[in-house]
């Protein structure tokens, strides 16, 4: 399985426009986000000024972005070349490769993190202690492990030519819906009643508590706990029923 991992980050670290896309991109709109707001202007109903609560958003945008565009097109694509079904003949357990797709992923997603980190602490001036560094980058990045699954499971879900489709529009919905590219608190209150349900708005969420030095909510934990055992056991079901088709 480490060799597959080995392949799966230096085919990953080849695509030029997924490493702008996961990497860069998310930094991007961080700094168009923050830069038509002052250093000390607020976000209404959380305390944080602009550029704090858009580098959680971001960041966790970044990690994504990573996981979930990177996994389900590449499982899509090789499903349909044969590669999936030439690996079931090695002693490769079927588990180790989903585990090698979500670990390639992660390593990805971890760039993403740390830049738009150093953007907003370098040219935004964003300031946190030692501790919420770490700890963000390690929930963020932990987190990010909830969409591998997802993408995994719209990987053996749809086909070569409609995952890109379904995967764009569970990309920007939860994206958008989950409160990531603009406060949940602009948003009519159906919207917000169902926000605050999405994986994206309880992921956002954590990243945001320890910003303000406050314990993680455990509905959010929970929220997050529970997709990732449905996206995982999607997963899990989607690939043996593939498997029997083969």
């Amino acid at each position: 399985m480490n060799a597959l991992i080995k392949l799966e980050l230096a085919r990953a670290l080849r695509n030029k426009k997924f490493l702008f896309f996961s990497v860069l991109y998310p930094a991007i709109l961080f700094l168009i986000f923050s830069s038509s707001s002052g250093s000390n202007q607020k976000v209404d109903d959380t305390g944080q000024t602009v550029a704090t609560y858009l580098m959680v958003s971001m960041a966790s945008f970044g990690a994504l972005t990573a996981v979930l565009m990177g996994n389900s097109e590449r499982i899509a694509k090789e499903r349909e070349s044969g590669w999936v079904r030439q690996l079931r003949m090695t002693t490769l357990p079927g588990r180790g490769y989903v585990l090698a797709k979500t670990a390639s992923a992660a390593v990805v997603s971890l760039p993403s993190i740390i830049v738009v980190f150093a953007a907003a602490a370098v040219i935004k001036q964003v300031r946190l202690d030692a501790w919420q560094w770490l700890a963000l980058t390690g929930v963020i990045w932990a987190g990010s492990l909830v969409f591998a699954a997802l993408g995994v499971a719209l990987g053996y879900l749809a086909s070569g030519d409609a995952v890109r489709p379904i995967t764009m529009i569970v990309y920007f919905g939860l994206s958008i819906l989950g409160g990531l590219w603009m406060p949940s608190t602009t948003f009519p209150k159906i919207l917000q009643d169902i926000a605050k349900w999405l994986p994206t708005h309880a992921y956002a969420a954590l990243g945001r508590a320890i910003e303000q030095s406050q314990a993680p909510s455990t509905t959010d934990i929970a929220i997050l706990a529970g997709y990732f055992v449905l996206f995982a056991g999607g997963a899990a079901w989607l690939y043996r029923k593939d498997t029997l088709k083969a």
